[in-house]
């Protein structure tokens, strides 16, 4: 889930380089914190946070395969 949530990430921004994918566990799920250069926050958001929940429902989708709850918060 993390590799996934990278490659979407680094397609959006102009500063890969900057993208941090922290993985925290958390009883049966498993936070991915997405944090991002500040001039990328809004391309990474999208106009009223619909690329943010497009981002959410793939990450989402892949977990669920796997049988895993998986969260995604942008910091």
């Amino acid at each position: 889930m993390k590799e996934l949530l990278e490659t979407i990430a680094k397609s959006l921004v102009d500063y890969p380089e900057y993208i941090e994918v922290k993985e925290i566990v958390k009883d049966d799920a498993i936070i991915l914190e997405l944090k991002v250069a500040e001039e990328d926050m809004g391309k990474v958001i999208g106009k009223q946070g619909r690329i943010a929940k497009a981002i959410r429902n793939v990450v989402k989708a892949a977990a669920m395969k796997e049988n895993k709850k998986v969260v995604v918060d942008i910091v």
